[in-house]
């Protein structure tokens, strides 16, 4: 029992990473811009977070300045894609590119540094305590509630439960006829985008003051590709992604228990479990049923630009 409520503890803890950053994905791809600089914007925010809390030793600072900087760098990701219409799959890539080397750059000064200070589990009186559950659900970081409790529970009442998201969707569906009801497409565009990447920079500061509190050049390792196709199999839902990103979060910590208590498999192997498991979200959709390919359907414009004058 010790061994599962570990695991799930950890589940949580790895989970709260790929989460952030999908549920950012999910606010930019509902209205129609693909982000594939995630992994950039994860890294410039685990660095963000590392070196402000070495200045400060403020773990909620380095969080915060995180979001900022994903911000600004949303911000210029979405006037490209957005007023400018550059090509969305380029930008993101060059975004992943620009991102992962000035992180790389600015890192090398607090390469293998620990986090003077981290999110540390809460002590809530009575519900730690308890056996099992305790460890397995009531001995977590702040951030991990946020995380898995209110961010996806106001996003999925935000998009399904309010006008405003109903608006959100038809522009990420119809943009011609968002705009023609009188919505700013453009506006709506580049705002949620900017919050996208402001939401994968936090959990890239996330990784690093919460989960591995240091910082190393590829600490990332391609957390931020697993987190876009974390997207897809939740079907663009807040809800589905959280839970998405919660299995592979125990994916993970099977990985670490495997290579802790020594079972006869290649350490390499249990490493590779979260990546083996993108290839299978990947191949799915191919052999699943017509009823879950409906399901996990994407907006249908997205990585559309919208030219007002030709709609």
């Amino acid at each position: 029992m010790d061994i599962i409520a570990g695991l799930i503890q950890t589940a949580f803890l790895a989970g709260g990473v790929l989460a952030l950053a999908a549920l950012g994905e999910v606010l930019a791809e509902r209205v129609g811009v693909v982000n594939l600089g995630v992994e950039g914007l994860m890294a410039l925010g685990a660095v963000t977070g590392i070196a402000v809390v070495v200045a400060t030793t403020t773990p909620w600072l380095g969080f915060l300045a995180a979001l900022a900087v994903g911000l600004a760098v949303g911000m210029v990701f979405a006037f490209a894609t957005v007023i400018i219409r550059a090509n969305q799959v380029l930008s993101g890539l060059a975004l992943t590119l620009i991102g992962t080397g000035m992180a790389a750059t600015v890192g090398k000064a607090y390469s293998g540094t620990p986090a003077p200070a981290i999110f540390r589990p809460l002590d809530i009186p009575i519900l730690s305590d308890l056996p099992f559950f305790g460890r397995a659900f009531f001995q977590h970081n702040i951030l991990v509630y946020v995380i898995f409790l209110i961010v996806p529970l106001f996003l999925h009442w935000l998009m399904f439960r309010t006008r405003h998201g109903l608006n959100m969707r038809a522009v990420g569906e119809n943009p011609a006829a968002a705009d023609a009801a009188g919505l700013n497409v453009m506006a709506y565009r580049f705002w949620y985008t900017a919050i996208g990447a402001a939401m994968a920079a936090g959990s890239g500061a996330y990784l690093t003051l919460a989960f591995v509190p240091s910082w190393s050049e590829g600490v990332v390792a391609g957390r931020g590709w697993i987190a876009v196709a974390l997207v897809i199999f939740a079907g663009f839902r807040p809800i589905n992604a959280a839970g998405a990103a919660l299995l592979f979060g125990f994916v993970t910590a099977l990985g670490f228990v495997g290579q802790a208590r020594n079972w006869p498999i290649a350490a390499p192997i249990l490493s590779m479990l979260p990546y083996l498991g993108t290839i299978a979200l990947i191949i799915l959709p191919v052999i699943a049923w017509q009823r879950m390919r409906r399901m996990m359907a994407a907006p249908a414009a997205l990585s559309t630009p919208y030219f007002r004058d030709t709609r």
